[in-house]
This record gives C-alpha cells, structure tokens and sequence, in this order.
C-alpha cells in the first residue's frame, strides 16, 4: 500500500482543539530523514510509526519537532499508541509497545464502554538528575526575581528520558509571570544537559488540580509547550525525591498550556521503590483529522 495517512490528535484533551496536538503519521519507513523533518515543519511536531507492524517487540517510532528530531517525547508517544489502537488494530488492548531511539516505551491503554480509548499512561524512564543552581542564576533569565523561587527546594536537572530544569515556583501570578530571555538562557542551557525548563507551583486554576506547570523549549523548536509528558515526568521524579508532599509516593493531576488558550490535563503517578524512583504520565487523547500526504 502506497497510501501515505496521517492524523491530527490532541493529547492531554479534555475537548477537541485543547491539549497538545501532534501529527501521527503511519508507513514512515519510506521517508528520508530530510523528509520526515520537512513534513514537521510543515504540519507540526510529528510522530511517525515507520511500520504498522510490531518490529523487535514493538511499534518503531521516530519523532520530529519543526526543527529537530527528539530520541523522545510524551505527546507524540502517546498520540501515536493512540493511532495504533484505533487506527492500525481497531480492537481493545492493554498495551501498546512504542520502540523509540531512546528505547521502549510500555503505555498502557484504558477503554471505556466498548472499543473508545479512554486514555493511556505510558511508563518513563527511572528518574535521573544532574546539575543544581542558584536562584540568582536564573531568575533574570526567566523574567522572575529570586523570591518568586520556592527556596525549599533546589532549581535542578532532572530526566526520565528527555532532561529538564526544574524550577519551583511559589504562586501561579509569578509562573504567570515568567518569560524567558532567549539569549541569557541559551548561555545557561549550554552548560547543561537539559536543553528546557520547566516550571511549576502548587497554586492552580482548578482546584481539582494539584500543579500548574510551565515548559519553555526554544532549543527543540517550541517556545512555550502546552501539554508535556516529558517535563511533567521529570517533575514527578523531582517531587518525590524531593518529597515535596512529604511523600515517597505520589498520584496527581497536573494542568498546563492555559496561558495558549490549550488547556492540558495531564494524570502523574510516581513513586520511590529501593532508591529507584519510577514514573508514569498519561491523559486523554482525542482525534481531530485525518488525511493522506500527497
């Protein structure tokens, strides 16, 4: 088959056109990378199955933003398991193998009455962490003084598979507040591992909510991020090494994406087993198009 489909999904949707949107693009092995990058910058961050059959145990999967090729990313992966059940299956399952270049990735898939997705949570990598740095350092290049930082906690490096800054805030008007200044940062990013921060603070529109979270991404392609399982798994591991609730487990939701006019409602499940801390991120995925490349 010739045919060359696509969908466009939002993922972390409560509602179509909310969320993070991702291009899911099927029978990519027929792309050069060239090409896969040109189609990002044409239609958007994409995720492209290479095969609509499982290879090495899994469903091979690469991934682009509009400038660059990410070994992995939350939305993507998870709006790519989505297409795969619906789309390549179309029968219920419990889990979806995704083969990434940073490896796999086991999501599992909730259905609710008959074949509908309910959603899906994928499982990260164990959380790492790295650098820590003065409030000093970042605050200016983050448009924020040091007193809207949390001081109970450090501004560090942390990654389950893709790395970030991580940054406590103490109220939603200050993380309302930050803007990055793109240079300054850059100098800073360059003396790390992580290549993005993202931010957070207890306060939160809904009060359902236990975060509201901020990520800003320049460095792969996007300025402000509306729905980010990377960063929030990150995050994860971060509160609980942190014990930032006073807890070596943790289960929330998290908003993000407000301020895009993209509301995303991401579901966070994390917990510390022998010093290893574990992670898992999930939300509802919602499709809103389909076509054919031509």
């Amino acid at each position: 088959m010739n045919e060359r489909p696509f969908y466009i999904v939002d993922v972390f949707a409560q509602e179509k056109y909310a969320g993070n949107h991702v291009a899911v693009v099927r029978r990519a092995r027929q792309f050069s990378d060239g090409e896969m990058q040109r189609i990002a910058r044409e239609i958007g961050p994409a995720a492209f199955i290479l095969s609509d059959e499982e290879e090495a145990g899994g469903y091979p999967v690469r991934i682009f933003t509009p400038t660059t090729e990410l070994p992995f990313s939350g939305h993507p992966t998870l709006g790519a398991a989505y297409v795969i059940t619906r789309e390549i299956l179309r029968r219920p399952v419990t889990t979806i193998v995704i083969g990434l270049p940073a490896g796999s990735v086991a999501v599992s898939v909730r259905h609710q009455d008959g074949d509908d997705v309910q959603d899906l949570m994928m499982r990260q990598k164990p959380a790492v962490f790295g650098q820590t740095f003065e409030p000093w350092r970042v605050a200016s290049l983050l448009s924020l003084a040091a007193g809207d930082f949390d001081d109970r906690f450090p501004i560090e490096e942390a990654s389950t598979g893709l790395p970030y800054l991580i940054v406590p805030v103490r109220t939603l008007e200050a993380l309302t507040r930050a803007r990055p200044i793109e240079d300054e940062c850059a100098r800073l990013l360059a003396e790390t591992e992580a290549k993005a921060f993202a931010l957070f603070c207890p306060e939160t529109y809904s009060p359902e909510r236990q975060l509201h979270v901020r990520v800003f991404a320049r460095y792969h392609g996007v300025p402000e991020d509306p729905g980010t399982g990377t960063a929030n798994g990150a995050i994860a591991g971060y509160l609980v090494k942190h014990r930032y609730w006073g807890q070596d487990a943790i289960e929330i939701t998290v908003e993000q994406g407000h301020g895009l006019h993209r509301p995303s409602l991401l579901r966070i499940r994390a917990r510390n087993q022998g010093g290893k801390i574990e992670v898992e991120v999930g939300g509802q995925v919602l499709i809103v198009a389909r076509g054919i490349l031509l």
